[in-house]
């Protein structure tokens, strides 16, 4: 972890990971004027490299698991928060920055007063967690119970048979 970096080439590593970009990288770490040159010297190097690629493997695992839990929140939220808005005669009475507006894609306000609020699709937001679980080899639950009794129907013993299997 980091082994053989100066703690500026660290901080590029760290910066690099987090903004894509090896000049403002460098620049944030302290490298100074000679960013240019100083970025192609910084990224030849095998410790930085390695460094690289161990944080990047590490920001996707973290990535896909932010991921699938704000999917999570999207496919089985509330929407008690909604409704309050919708029915509130009056906005300035709600405390806006702590109701949860998580699952809203859109809100309109018509001149007329009426509100429009939309969702985002759950159904959607459903296929793409099944997608993240599939990627991680994590099978979606009807599938595991699937194996579990095919696994069960192939111990029975000879004559016994469950049909739909």
């Amino acid at each position: 972890m980091g082994k053989g970096l100066t703690k500026r080439e660290r901080a590029f590593c760290y910066y690099y990971v987090s903004t894509g970009n090896a000049l403002e990288s460098a620049r944030l770490s302290g490298f100074g004027k000679k960013t240019v040159e100083k970025c192609a010297e910084i990224l030849g190097k095998e410790t930085v490299s390695s460094e690289l690629e161990r944080l990047f493997e590490k920001k996707k695992k973290y990535l896909r698991k932010i991921a699938s839990i704000g999917y999570e929140r999207l496919a089985f939220g509330g929407i008690s928060d909604c409704l309050r808005l919708i029915c509130s005669e009056n906005l300035e009475s709600l405390n806006l920055e702590n109701m949860d507006l998580f699952c809203v894609s859109e809100i309109k306000k018509s001149k007329d007063g009426a509100m429009e609020i939309k969702f985002f699709d759950r159904i959607k937001a459903l296929e793409k967690l099944e997608n993240i679980n599939l990627e991680c080899g994590i099978n979606p639950v009807y599938k595991a119970l699937e194996q579990s009794l095919k696994l069960n129907c192939e111990s029975l013993p000879p004559g016994n048979k469950i049909y739909g299997t």
